[in-house]
């Protein structure tokens, strides 16, 4: 004889779609789910890998032009100490 947790789990798993078998049409419509899903992010990760360069560009042109205007300033002011030192 059965326990009724082991014909709890029969019930369970007749009425539970995972453990039915895939047609070979829902195995074509899987396999095409993930083809389409496999694309949309390979197509996301390129964008978001061009949006980061792009966006580290612009770090770096706006840190070369800080760069640049703080070296000119301290290239100034000691210009300026030596002008004034006698």
């Amino acid at each position: 004889m059965k326990s009724a947790y082991e014909l709890a789990m029969e019930r369970l798993a007749k009425s539970d779609p995972a453990e039915q078998p895939l047609t070979p049409a829902k195995k074509a419509r899987l396999a095409e789910i993930d083809l389409v899903y496999k694309g949309k992010r390979a197509e996301r990760e390129i964008f978001l890998k061009q949006q980061l360069e792009t966006a580290l560009s612009d770090k770096i042109r706006k840190q070369i032009a800080g760069e640049k205007v703080r070296l000119e300033e301290e290239c100034e002011e000691e210009k300026e100490r030596v002008r004034r030192a006698k």
